[in-house]
């Protein structure tokens, strides 16, 4: 079988807002990714094995961390 590998990073101004974000996007990605905070970084590792489902991780990630962004702008 297939097997599809990627690791996506967000760079946040703190550690605080990374750990916010983690919070914020962790319940959706049980499963095909994990997770791990850096300093002010959020690093996702994902894994699936077909290209649909990559894909379909892949952009729910990058959406909710759009709404995430927004948020965290909202606190400044």
């Amino acid at each position: 079988t297939m097997q599809i590998k990627a690791r996506i990073t967000f760079e946040y101004q703190s550690g605080k807002q990374a750990k916010i974000a983690l919070k914020s996007l962790n319940p959706d990605n049980i499963g095909l990714i994990h997770s791990k905070i850096k300093e002010t970084r959020l690093i996702y590792d994902i894994n699936a094995d077909s290209l649909n489902s990559f894909l379909a991780t892949a952009d729910d990630l990058l959406f909710c961390e759009i709404m995430v962004e927004k948020v965290l702008e909202l606190e400044k």
